[in-house]
């Protein structure tokens, strides 16, 4: 999975619409290889970008679970940790 896309289900405050468009955006980005669409691709791109935020919106509304909602800063401090121990910045 591409690292800069984040787990957005479960969080407290939970995810907008905001969080889910940057996924998806890292999404598309990942899979067509680009990172700004020529102006041919412009228009697909952003279809793409548009259809994936719509979709995993509906995904993240949809989901359910009994675990307590995750605190984003507890989990950013993890994530952060563990970027430490593994680049050994």
């Amino acid at each position: 999975m591409c690292r800069n896309i984040k787990t957005l289900f479960n969080f407290d405050p939970p995810v907008n619409a905001e969080e889910i468009r940057a996924a998806s955006l890292q999404f598309v980005r990942k899979i067509t290889g680009f990172n700004k669409p020529s102006k041919a691709n412009e228009a697909s791109f952003l279809a793409a970008v548009d259809e994936v935020a719509a979709i995993s919106a509906r995904l993240l509304h949809s989901l359910e679970t009994t675990a307590p909602p995750k605190s984003r800063e507890e989990e950013a401090a993890k994530a952060k940790a563990r970027a430490a121990e593994r680049f050994g910045a």
